[in-house]
């Protein structure tokens, strides 16, 4: 009998499974495709505190900033890169020092930038200020998903058909192949975390939100930071369903630069939308105008698992004994993927937790 079966073969699912078998709990995967075939392989690998506002998904994220920096686990392309916040008008460098005193208080380090063009040369001279935050990573998602799930048993090409409880609690996962006897259950299905839960007979509100990312052709090293305007902040915080965009521009180790983001709730949609790309594009070269001259060799979309709060929804459910939930983090779950999987590590385990659970708990919808 295998003490924790995690559903999902994505970032967040290798965590909890890395920090459940630390623990020293036996674990087993299972994923309905390849490893990080979801959310994680559309990520672009960031590992922010700039974007989080005080409260507690910033105390989530100090702990994931912290966790990701003592991992073990081999190469992963960690980059202390840091993430540079830039506005063009007074009015919003105004914004922008507001809210760099409040997360300061928090631990944070922003820096105010009076001139952007000092971090990046090639930036639009004329930007009215900005804020640099030294703590913001980007790592390699699908090799740090990799890396955290080598010695885990992981069961690929498995869609999970039913999750077998008795007397109110979980004792199997069932896959077309196999029957898995366990006393718990973890659901990091992302963005299908509510179809999950409804395997248990319990209802999770987890939404898609789709999203697209433009890829350049390689290029010597001419953003050196990850680069966004200041209206990002707010449209990840949005809860609207309709198309929001803001520029935000980084470098990658293979000299490609990555431009997005845009979030739009339209369900499972995988279709490309050009005005969508085109606005994309747009931003980014009225951010770096040399852009203008560089060719694009791809595009790629994926879905944010979206929950009404912003919040991710971590840790037990209590209308099903031994069902634990790590989902619902939106597009920050590359970022939070270490703090997830060590908190539910410690309520696996019964040690204590090194943050108040509290504000993630499933129960809060119901």
């Amino acid at each position: 009998m295998t003490d924790v079966v995690v559903i999902g073969a994505g970032i967040v699912g290798a965590a909890c499974a890395y920090y459940a078998s630390a623990a020293g709990l036996s674990v087993e995967v299972v994923d309905r495709g390849p490893l990080a075939g979801g959310t994680t392989s559309a990520g672009e690998g960031n590992i922010l505190l700039s974007d989080k506002e005080p409260g507690p998904e910033l105390a989530l994220g100090l702990l994931a900033n912290r966790l990701w920096r003592a991992l073990d686990i081999g190469p992963i392309e960690l980059e202390p890169k840091g993430g540079l916040m830039v506005a063009a008008t007074e009015a919003g460098v105004s914004t922008m020092d507001n809210l760099a005193a409040a997360q300061r208080e928090w631990g944070v380090e922003a820096v105010r930038v009076t001139s952007p063009t000092d971090y990046e040369p090639r930036i639009r001279p004329g930007l009215a200020g900005g804020m640099f935050y030294p703590q913001d990573l980007q790592v390699q998602p699908m090799l740090a998903t990799a890396r955290l799930l080598h010695g885990v048993t992981v069961h690929y090409g498995q869609p999970v058909t039913a999750i077998e409880t008795a007397a109110g609690r979980v004792v199997a996962v069932h896959t077309p192949e196999r029957r898995i006897p366990t006393g718990a259950v973890v659901n990091a299905a992302g963005v299908w975390g509510g179809e999950v839960a409804a395997l248990a007979g319990v209802s999770l509100p987890v939404a898609p939100r789709r999203g697209f990312v433009l890829v350049t052709e390689p290029l010597p090293v001419l953003v050196r930071h990850k680069v966004y305007a200041a209206d990002y902040v707010a449209n990840v915080a949005s809860g609207s369903a309709d198309l929001q965009t803001s520029a935000v521009v980084e470098g990658t180790p293979a000299g490609t630069i990555l431009i997005g983001a845009s979030r739009e709730r339209v369900g499972f949609d995988r279709g490309y939308s050009l005005p969508v790309l085109r606005t994309l594009a747009a931003q980014a070269i009225a951010l770096f105008p040399f852009l203008a001259r560089v060719s694009l060799i791809r595009a790629y979309r994926g879905f944010r698992p979206y929950s009404p709060d912003h919040l991710p929804i971590i840790g037990p459910d209590p209308r099903v004994g031994g069902l634990f939930h790590a989902c619902g983090h939106e597009g920050a779950g590359i970022g939070l993927a270490p703090a997830t999987g060590s908190l539910i590590a410690q309520l696996l385990s019964g040690s204590p937790a090194d943050l108040d659970p509290t504000p993630f708990a499933p129960e809060r919808f119901t």
